[in-house]
């Protein structure tokens, strides 16, 4: 998998997702037996094998009942990911049975449906994830939807916002992306049993039988067309996942930002006994928007890989499905870690008001010129209204003289309005919009997911236990 092998140094600060310990040998293998008990269950009702064979196969598939040593000498000799696996299952069944193991499948048939059973269970982590997330980002849009602070465009002052309207741009985003991973059921959580080319020939006229068979036992769908060159659900996981990626990566460049000195307006909790520098002792660094941002990276170029994997040449090529095998669980990996620090963010998030007033006075009124342009445009004209002011807010920096003044000495703008009105149509807090009703309506909308989230029907056990 292309993840991070050694791990990284913010562990101890995050929950564990769970994720990675999906992905290891023996949870893919154990996916892989689940397979083999499911296909041997569905032949038998088909006819194809002897139903008593299918029983002892069903009975025995369980990794703990595998000589795991044998496999991996075998593995190394046979250079084949499965048939070792297959053929130590089959020697644990027993003779009088084991013969009918894998009977009629193909390994890809094996090895993808059993890869889905874990991206499955990947899925259903990562949402209950963006649950939690929705359900921490709702509580921090709600509690700063009326804290002012200066909007940024282009780095640079643009007009007015609350910082909970700048989470309610976060919570759109995290539920658009829950939503498309829930409407990846149909496409992601399917069955290859198409035998060797996707024709069934191996099961001749059982074998969509079979295919539904296999499906019902597992929990999964049947394709319409069992071919292995068929893998756009898994591609599709992988694409928005990368999206994901990149709005996780956005948030953390955001709270990197507002993070610096110059700003201070918000932090990432920082445990006791947290070491920021190895030299200098007052640093304070955004560790885990940091991780964020390099996971995201890691993350979205995962994209073009999973892309490519699509280019199977004729009906299967080993190196495309190999590319997707480890692109795939890698965006998984990636996707819960990202979220798990992206929970400890957003539910501990420090937010510095008396900082973010300090900044929004940096250009004193000149944040308001917008809601001052448009009130002089009802008076002379909206184009020539802006170039007024537009005259003025570039030279007040210049001259030293504060904005307000320069505006009140205008023949045109002191023209126009009372220095009263003046002071009221620069004022930063009266020209929120609608940033409070928007924070406040993202929040709901971020707890109505997160609530339907969270009550999804636990996967039902596989039937061939």
């Amino acid at each position: 998998m292309i993840v991070a092998p050694f791990g990284r140094f913010t562990e101890g600060r995050v929950p564990d997702p769970g994720i990675a310990a999906l992905f290891t040998r023996e949870n893919r293998w154990q996916a892989r037996l689940d397979v083999e008990a499911a296909l041997a269950l569905a032949e038998a009702d088909a006819g194809l094998i002897p139903k008593e064979s299918a029983r002892a196969i069903a009975l025995t598939a369980r990794i703990e009942k595998l000589d795991i040593k044998r496999v991996l000498t075998a593995t190394a000799s046979a250079s084949h990911p499965l048939v070792p696996l297959i053929e130590e299952f089959a020697r644990t069944v027993g003779s009088k049975h084991g013969g009918w193991v894998h009977w009629g499948a193909t390994t890809q048939n094996i090895t993808q449906t059993a890869d889905v059973l874990v991206l499955r269970d990947a899925h259903r982590t990562i949402l209950q994830q963006l649950g939690r997330v929705l359900r921490a980002a709702a509580v921090l849009a709600d509690d700063s939807a009326d804290l002012p602070m200066a909007g940024r465009t282009h780095s640079q002052h643009a007009v007015p916002v609350t910082f909970g309207f700048k989470v309610a741009v976060w919570i759109d985003q995290l539920v658009a992306h829950t939503e498309r991973l829930e409407r990846l059921d149909d496409r992601l959580f399917c069955v290859l049993m198409g035998g060797a080319a996707g024709t069934f020939a191996s099961f001749g006229d059982a074998g969509r039988v079979i295919e539904a068979g296999v499906a019902h036992r597992l929990g999964l769908h049947p394709m319409r067309v069992p071919s292995r060159s068929v893998n756009d659900g898994i591609v599709e996981l992988v694409l928005v996942l990368a999206q994901l990626a990149g709005t996780i990566g956005k948030i953390g460049k955001d709270v990197y930002a507002l993070m610096q000195p110059e700003f201070a307006e918000a932090f990432e909790p920082v445990p006791e006994g947290t070491v920021g520098s190895s030299t200098m002792p007052h640093k304070r660094n955004p560790q885990l928007a940091l991780d964020m941002l390099t996971m995201s990276a890691e993350l979205r170029a995962l994209a073009a890989p999973a892309l490519e994997s699509m280019l199977h040449d004729q009906e299967a090529n080993g190196a495309m499905t190999a590319l997707l095998e480890d692109v795939s669980a890698s965006a998984a990996v990636l996707a819960g870690d990202m979220l798990a620090r992206l929970e400890v963010i957003m539910s501990g998030l420090e937010l510095n008001p008396a900082r973010m007033r300090e900044n929004i006075k940096l250009s004193e009124g000149m944040i308001g010129s917008e809601a001052l342009m448009l009130a002089l445009g009802e008076k002379i004209g909206r184009q020539k209204a802006h170039d007024v002011v537009f005259e003025v807010a570039q030279a007040a920096p210049a001259s030293g003289v504060p904005f307000l003044q320069m505006l009140r000495a205008d023949p045109v703008v002191g023209g126009a309005f009372t220095v009263d009105e003046l002071r009221g149509l620069i004022d930063p807090a009266a020209y929120l919009g609608l940033s409070q009703q928007i924070a406040r309506e993202l929040a709901g909308c971020a707890i109505t997911t997160a609530n339907r989230v969270a009550s999804l029907p636990e996967r039902a056990p596989l039937m061939t236990r």
